[in-house]
Formats: C-alpha cells, sequence, structure tokens
C-alpha cells in the first residue's frame, strides 16, 4: 500500500464491504482523524448542516462507522497485506 493522501476526497458514504477496499486504504488518515474527533467530541458538522443537514449526518455516520470496523476488523487485511 502506498502512502495515504492527507486529505482526499470524501465520498457520500462509506463503504461497507466486509474487505478492506482502496477507499478504506485511501482514507486511514481520515478514519483516524474521526476516531481522535469522536473521542474527544468534537462537533461532526462539517458539511454545512443548515443546508445540508441529511448529508452532512450521514457522510459523518457512515465513515465513522467504517473507521471503527477499521479498528476491529480492517486491521487484519492491513496486516495480511504487510502495510
Amino acid at each position: 500500500m502506498k502512502t495515504p493522501p492527507l486529505d482526499p476526497h470524501i465520498a457520500d458514504v462509506a463503504p461497507a464491504e466486509p474487505t478492506l477496499t482502496r477507499y478504506d486504504e485511501e482514507h486511514i488518515i481520515t478514519y483516524m482523524r474521526l476516531l481522535d474527533a469522536d473521542q474527544q467530541g468534537i462537533d461532526w458538522r462539517r458539511i454545512d448542516p443548515d443546508t445540508e443537514a441529511d448529508r452532512a449526518r450521514k457522510v459523518f455516520e457512515s465513515h465513522l462507522s467504517r473507521a471503527k470496523w477499521m479498528t476491529e476488523q480492517g486491521y487484519r487485511h492491513l496486516l495480511r497485506s504487510g502495510s
């Protein structure tokens, strides 16, 4: 796996596959940032919640869920691939 970008484009919904995806590899830093922000109770509203409330919440929740999946299962795929 090559070095992931620091600020990749964020999709409206994170992957839900049971295996590690290319998107996951590109967003590992994003996932770590989300886990840190969640732990610290930082506000999730980075997309304007006044104009796109549903989208902002969906983006946040799906990516945080995927980040948590990475800590529980996805990391195994990284270990197997030698990343």
